[in-house]
């Protein structure tokens, strides 16, 4: 038996997946290294787990830094009123905008005592699974190895998503094929260094991934749509993006009913969906629905207004560029492109010899693989679903008012990596020695990443200032 038909047969049995989910576990925590000794200085999900066990919205007091907490300012005024809200950073500095909406001058003379709120404004989900380990551990629960064994989890996932595209006959990959796009995934894209470092974003990404993983799982043909309706409800409760995607299981909700052309023509002579429609957008709107009810009672309980997750109150220094944009605005479009496409490592003659900016690398440095998503194809009706779907998570984030700083590579295609590779997988072009040498190159890339990102800080620079429009 040669060693590609070993490989195969090892992988192919429940054994093979626990024996991938330790390699990878061992990855993690090696390029981690003294990481895991405690947890990371931005646990704010540890926070938020403490809070509610304690009954709690927020927290008891002051938070342990000045990084992306929200803070609600609370005016105790001379006429008898107690407002909430935050002040300006643009315009007169005595400008006071209430968190129920409207604005008022207010001067110092006025207020008779103030005090501030803060909240973890990240989408809670982590949170929540975070609950039991922080009633136990409390606030000292290590976010790093939480995020080690939870990341080591996601390949293996990915893994049985690639054989299960096989088994219904939308890829036609070997295992040996399914196992390098795998490995692609776990050490040679972002994903790598969001499973190390702990810290509230990355912890994010990592939780988003398996959800993912579940929802494309359960839309492929719209077969499950409840649980698609649950995972989409989840992801949107870690990532924002991920709601988003609801395009995906629309998609294969209107082909597995026949498709557009079936779709329209229904619409037109009988002015009604195709039998089935109906029934499989309910069900999946129904638990997506009732998770973003509790996300929006949760916003008001803290913020007074149903749409507000916090980001608005955050105390950082990108304030006044939100306040005069808006959190999303085409006005940081070509940043984050540039973040996402075209920013290359600066080449230097002495040590260190390269740097990273803290924007971030371009994903065709992080992960040259991804060239195989074009060429030669083989066509597929998965395939504009994924399209959609990417887009559908990607432009929130390229018109969002922060480029992902900061960060080793573009950390937001952590949300749809999945449906990259899964393009990659239905697409059929050939995993030669090309690509094999470009998944050595994003492995070693990727590594470098992970073992010196926010920890060698010799090897990354800071350019504020380096994209069109300026610093704002």
């Amino acid at each position: 038996m040669n060693f590609t038909a070993r490989i195969d047969k090892l992988f192919s049995t429940r054994w093979g997946l626990v024996v991938l989910y330790l390699l990878f576990l061992a990855a993690y925590f090696g390029a981690s290294g003294g990481r895991v000794k405690r947890h990371s200085p931005y646990n704010h999900f540890v926070y938020q787990a403490e809070a509610w066990l304690h009954g709690r919205l927020g927290l008891a007091g002051d938070p342990p830094n000045e990084n992306d907490w929200a803070r609600v300012e609370v005016l105790t005024l001379t006429d008898g009123r107690t407002v909430r809200g935050k002040w300006g950073s643009t315009g007169p500095q005595d400008r006071f905008y209430f968190a129920k909406g409207g604005n008022e001058t207010i001067t110092s003379e006025e207020i008779t005592s103030r005090s501030a709120q803060r909240y973890v404004s990240f989408p809670p989900f982590p949170a929540v699974l975070m609950m039991p380990f922080v009633a136990v551990a409390g606030l000292a629960f290590n976010d790093v190895v939480f995020g080690i064994i939870l990341g080591a989890f996601n390949p293996v996932l990915l893994f049985l998503l690639l054989r299960f595209l096989v088994k219904q006959g939308y890829s036609r990959r070997s295992l040996t094929d399914d196992l390098l796009l795998t490995i692609m995934f776990g050490v040679g894209t972002v994903h790598f260094t969001a499973a190390v470092i702990g810290q509230v974003w990355y912890t994010a990404h990592v939780v988003a991934v398996p959800l993912c993983i579940g929802y494309v799982w359960a839309s492929i043909d719209a077969r499950r749509p409840w649980l698609a309706g649950l995972f989409l409800g989840l992801g949107f409760a870690t990532r924002t993006p991920f709601g988003f995607t609801v395009t995906l299981f629309i998609w294969e909700a209107v082909r597995a009913s026949g498709g557009w052309g079936h779709l329209f023509a229904t619409l037109k002579e009988r002015r009604r969906l195709p039998e089935g429609l109906f029934g499989r957008l309910w069900r999946c709107a129904l638990p997506a629905a009732t998770v973003l009810a509790i996300l929006f009672l949760n916003n008001y309980a803290r913020f007074e207004r149903f749409e507000v997750f916090g980001h608005q109150y955050l105390a950082i220094g990108w304030k006044e560029r939100a306040e005069r944009w808006g959190l999303f605005n085409y006005h940081f479009l070509s940043r984050n492109l540039a973040c996402a496409l075209v920013l290359l490592p600066k080449l230097l003659p002495a040590f260190p010899y390269v740097q990273y900016s803290r924007h971030g690398l371009s994903l065709l440095v992080t992960s040259p693989t991804l060239a195989w998503l074009f060429g030669r194809r083989e066509p597929s009706p998965l395939a504009p679903a994924l399209w959609i779907a990417i887009v559908s998570a990607a432009i929130p984030a390229l018109l969002y008012y922060l480029s992902g700083y900061q960060q080793f590579g573009y950390r937001f295609s952590n949300d749809y990596i999945v449906y990259l590779i899964m393009l990659i997988a239905i697409g059929g072009r050939s995993l030669g020695p090309l690509f094999k040498i470009c998944l050595v190159l994003s492995i070693a890339v990727n590594l470098f990443g992970a073992i010196t990102y926010d920890r060698f800080l010799q090897f990354s620079y800071e350019d504020p200032c380096i994209f069109p429009h300026g610093c704002n």
